[in-house]
């Protein structure tokens, strides 16, 4: 039950019947008209700008046409107590008991599930998220993108979307053989004692090269290692598969999985590079020409020379992109537009990649080759995760960094858990560079958001604790006469605005809404609750083990929403704190 639909569907089906009856002059199009939450200051549940839109079509101010409208509505719906006009021509609802009575019904009906969108049309989704190169475990860097990726996943399917979560393995090209390098000599090291070379450029020097050799060793022990290039095939898909395996545990740890690891290694030896640049030739959409010397570049060293060039400006990138190298050797650009063409040939009605923050300037140029591609401009979606700052008594921090030059997933969710790392790294939107503080996301108050929801789920539980119930238990309802307080209402409120969250969550791929809500609607409950410390008649708990079903079917309401949230996010809701 999306309140704002429902009345905005009202309000249109109104002046529709009004236009029909010669009352009032509509225009052809009709969605200009919007139903919100009025500003805190006003008492009233929604309000609408439909008189203001209406102005220009029937030559009157705002006003004029409201007070027609607010005839109209009143005569339309016996659920409103009182309806009001602000300037310069809002209308303003409040509505009866008996409306958010039969609202907390639906709340408890629809259980968890309440707030999802059954009417829109369901899309076929691919998210590829992580992606990242299979040659060590994740960064802190690497998180922030995942749990985004997983978490709009996770939005997605709760609003009855088809979804495929994929990783993208880039196990071919110049990063890999520098891998495999590090690997064979580590294993050279280890065999033969001899000295991993420290000082050669290019190789990875982490600790984890020497368990990923230990374990192709383990289980190896028939192959010889005293040829690089003879067995460096075979070493390949050993250390990449070791590379996975602890990328996949560390996606684990944080709660995200994928349902494909797609390997660029198969798109290399089923020719899918040569066919996509056929597929381009065809449709005239490349070129061999010359690229200018880049912005900043020193345009005396830069070399001016033909290559093959994809027409990106065509679909507003500023330059076209090379697609070829001097060798004549594919670039790493010409392997993704392979892959995003093999994307689209699995038929998926929206492609959503999650890039890196280091990666956006990478948008334009895949856009365009989709575009290019599928005929389509709004095939795929790119959205970028910012950069993460560490932050530990008001420093930058620094951990023991056992797995290379860089701070690990597993670190972070050593020193925090999984639901801290989730958590915070959806409370603010994915465009914005956040702050990672590892003393509050310590601390039991509300500067942290965590606690702060948990604790509202916690104590609410222990309501039903105190009448010897279970808060997972169905609260039966029948026919009930609630009273609300202005407290009540300003959380009833709250919790009508669920259903629009996980709609402009989705709509918007915003999956930084759904901590942000419900943060919101824990601060006001914790207000609620803390009205008993000075007033004993507003207490839940007491000696006397009773509650009003009322009261009981209130607190069921929240605890349903905050439950539904938090598994969207992929974080616990404890019963005790």
């Amino acid at each position: 039950m999306n309140i704002f639909n429902l009345y905005l569907d009202k309000i249109k089906k109104i002046i529709v019947t009004a236009n029909k009856n010669n009352l009032i002059e509509i225009p052809e199009n009709l969605d200009g008209i919007n139903v919100d939450l009025a500003p805190s200051k006003f008492d009233c549940d929604i309000s609408t700008n439909v008189a203001m839109f209406l102005s220009k079509a029937n030559k009157k101010p705002p006003d004029v046409i409201a007070k027609k409208l607010i005839e109209l509505i009143k005569k339309e719906d016996d659920k409103i107590e009182n309806i009001t006009i602000v300037k310069p021509g809002f209308i303003n609802i409040k509505f009866k008991s008996i409306f958010w009575n039969e609202f907390l019904h639906e709340v408890i009906k629809n259980n968890i599930n309440f707030g999802k969108n059954y009417e829109s049309k369901k899309k076929n989704y691919l998210i590829e998220f992580v992606s990242a190169n299979p040659t060590g475990p994740l960064h802190v860097g690497h998180c922030r993108g995942a749990i985004l990726g997983d978490v709009l996943s996770n939005i997605l399917l709760f609003n009855n979307n088809k979804v495929t979560k994929e990783y993208y393995v880039n196990d071919y090209g110049n990063q890999i053989l520098h891998f495999i390098k590090s690997v064979y000599l580590r294993i050279r090291e280890i065999i033969f004692k001899e000295p991993f070379p420290k000082d050669e450029a290019n190789l990875y020097p982490g600790v984890y090269i020497i368990d990923i050799a230990k374990n192709i060793i383990k289980n190896n022990k028939n192959l010889k290692f005293d040829n690089f290039d003879k067995i460096s095939p075979l070493l390949t898909k050993l250390s990449v598969d070791e590379s996975l395996q602890m990328v996949k545990v560390n996606l684990k740890n944080i709660g995200v999985s994928h349902d494909n690891f797609y390997r660029e290694t198969e798109i290399v030896n089923n020719k899918e590079v040569e066919s996509v640049i056929k597929k381009l030739k065809d449709n005239n959409f490349v070129y061999e020409g010359k690229i200018k010397a880049p912005e900043g570049e020193d345009k005396t060293k830069w070399i001016e020379r033909k290559q093959l060039l994809f027409k990106s400006t065509d679909f507003g990138d500023d330059k076209d992109r090379a697609l070829q190298k001097e060798d004549k050797t594919w670039t790493y650009f010409a392997g993704d537009v392979a892959y995003h063409n093999n994307k689209l040939n699995r038929n998926f009605d929206v492609l959503i990649n999650i890039l890196g923050a280091d990666h956006s300037g990478y948008i334009k140029r895949i856009s365009s080759a989709v575009e290019a591609l599928s005929g389509s401009k709004n095939k795929i979606i790119c959205k970028v995760s910012q950069l993460v700052k560490l932050i530990k008594n008001g420093q930058p921090f620094k951990m023991s960094k056992r797995k290379g030059d860089y701070i690990t997933v597993e670190d972070l969710v050593n020193e925090v858990g999984k639901d801290a790392t989730r958590f915070i790294m959806l409370s603010r939107s994915n465009e914005s560079e956040m702050d990672f503080d590892f003393d509050k996301v310590k601390e039991k108050t509300k500067d942290n958001p965590l606690y702060y929801v948990q604790y509202c789920y916690a104590r609410i539980s222990s309501v039903f604790r105190n009448i010897n119930r279970k808060i997972n238990d169905d609260v039966k309802i029948n026919k009930f006469n609630f009273i609300y307080s202005d407290a009540e209402i300003k959380i009833l409120r709250k919790l009508s605005e669920w259903p629009k969250c996980i709609e402009t969550a989705e709509n918007k791929l915003e999956p930084h809404r759904v901590p942000v809500y419900l943060y919101d609607l824990s601060s006001l409950f914790h207000s609620y609750w803390n009205m008993g410390k000075d007033d004993e008649t507003k207490r839940f708990i007491s000696n006397k083990k009773n509650i009003s079903d009322d009261k009981l079917i209130f607190l069921k309401a929240i605890s349903n929403i905050i439950k539904s949230g938090m598994n969207i996010l992929g974080v616990e809701t404890p019963e005790k704190m």
